[in-house]
């Protein structure tokens, strides 16, 4: 099988993984099986609220069994659910793709959401998506609640002005980097120019300040949590990532330094969903890729950008990377082989820290094209350009995030603005 072969196969298992998870969590949950169904939820950021008919998994694993067994399903063929050549069983609603044909990136409606003092420099988005945080160039950080920014796009808002900033913190003396979101608690962390860390607490209504507070030695560019939370990575202005226990501040740096020929700040650090693995993004144009155990480079993608490489991020099933660059170009790598995949072209970006993400299915990936002041997507599989948005700010986002759970994602611009994006159903 080709690479487009692989890829495409991997699109399609994204999607049956998602749809396992659901089931379960929607199984636990509805068989009071709470404590599990928040801990499954959490870890696979599948919605707690996620929609699944009765004992769907009960009557799905019921027909699997039968079908192993070659015993007859009312309805159903065994050769239906074992047909080699299907890419997805149909109880899962998944119709394959034609081969080289582009999907249609459905049409989305933005709203001015918020403003801050200065420069919306970043965001993310929790893992259950229910909050997004934006940090500024002004030193705070504010927290947004989706079902609220929701209800203020609706046509007709009654009762009122929605208000969807839940929490604002003031805790830095410098503009704000990035941020993450514990993958259990109600836990957010900035990582800033102050050479500084924060831990915030957002279930505390009153909460303005960190609770807690990890010093680095330079600029912390970039943050991110391991997926038991018991660990962060810190991209920063040294070429090493720094990789922290939360519980005793303890800073690790990887035994392999001086092998590594890395001279250069890091402009985005990523844990795999696994926490196997996490990649960085350098000034120096490098990918790499590091043991999430060792700590140790095992991979070192050299001029995977001809300028910085200002992005990079894995897939859900961790087997490729995509990255984006200053040299204008989007790229998919494969973790196994280092070899680059797809290359996603169009977008010029040679300024500003641009991030290109994944739409939360991986059937898009988006970008943004500086001198057009746009939002260009792409369809992950064929690398096509399939639409180009006006981003209404006043000139180009500096970065977008994408919802893990849905068709929605939000721009941040030197404009101050966030502006928040949906599917237009």
């Amino acid at each position: 099988m080709g690479m487009d072969g692989n890829f495409e196969q991997l699109l399609h298992e994204c999607k049956l993984y998602r749809d396992v998870n659901s089931l379960i969590v929607a199984h636990l949950r509805d068989n009071n099986l709470n404590q599990a169904a928040s801990a499954v939820a959490s870890a696979t950021m599948t919605p707690l609220n996620v929609e699944a008919p009765p004992k769907r998994l009960l009557d799905l694993v019921s027909k699997g069994l039968a079908v192993e067994k070659g015993e007859p399903i009312k309805g159903v063929s065994a050769s239906t659910l074992l047909d080699s050549n299907s890419t997805v069983p149909a109880a899962y609603g998944a119709s394959p793709d034609v081969k080289g044909s582009s999907k249609s990136f459905t049409e989305h409606e933005s709203r001015h959401v918020s403003e801050h003092k200065n420069v919306a420099r970043c965001a993310r988005f929790s893992p259950d998506g229910r909050y997004v945080a934006t940090g500024s160039a002004d030193t705070s950080i504010k927290l947004f609640e989706v079902a609220k920014i929701k209800q203020m796009m609706l046509p007709e808002v009654r009762d009122g002005p929605v208000r969807p900033v839940i929490r604002t913190f003031y805790d830095h003396i410098q503009p704000i980097n990035d941020l993450d979101f514990h993958p259990q608690n109600t836990i957010l962390i900035s990582g800033a120019k102050d050479h500084t860390i924060k831990f915030f607490d957002f279930s505390k209504t009153t909460a303005k300040r960190a609770f807690r507070v990890i010093q680095d030695t330079h600029n912390v560019r970039s943050v991110s949590f391991h997926p038991s939370g018991d660990y962060l990575l810190a991209g920063t202005d040294h070429s090493i990532p720094h990789l922290y226990d939360i519980n005793t501040f303890k800073c690790y740096l990887t035994a392999n330094a001086d092998d590594i020929a890395a001279n250069a700040a890091i402009n985005q650090v990523r844990y795999s969903s696994t926490g196997g693995m996490y990649v960085t993004a350098s000034k120096d144009g490098a990918v790499r890729l590091w043991d999430g155990v060792s700590a140790k480079c095992v991979r070192l993608l050299n001029g995977a950008h001809g300028g910085e490489a200002t992005s990079a991020n894995f897939t859900k099933d961790h087997r490729f990377i995509l990255s984006c660059g200053k040299d204008s170009t989007v790229k998919l790598w494969e973790v196994g082989t280092g070899r680059l995949v797809k290359q996603y072209v169009g977008a010029m970006h040679s300024h500003l820290r641009c991030q290109a993400v994944f739409s939360f299915t991986e059937e898009f990936i988006l970008s943004i094209d500086e001198p057009r002041n746009e939002i260009v997507v792409w369809d992950a599989l064929t690398a096509a350009e399939v639409a180009r948005l006006r981003s209404n700010h006043i000139g180009p986002p500096r970065w977008i995030e994408h919802s893990p759970i849905e068709a929605a994602f939000v721009s941040c611009g030197t404009d101050r603005s966030v502006r928040f994006w949906k599917e237009v159903l």
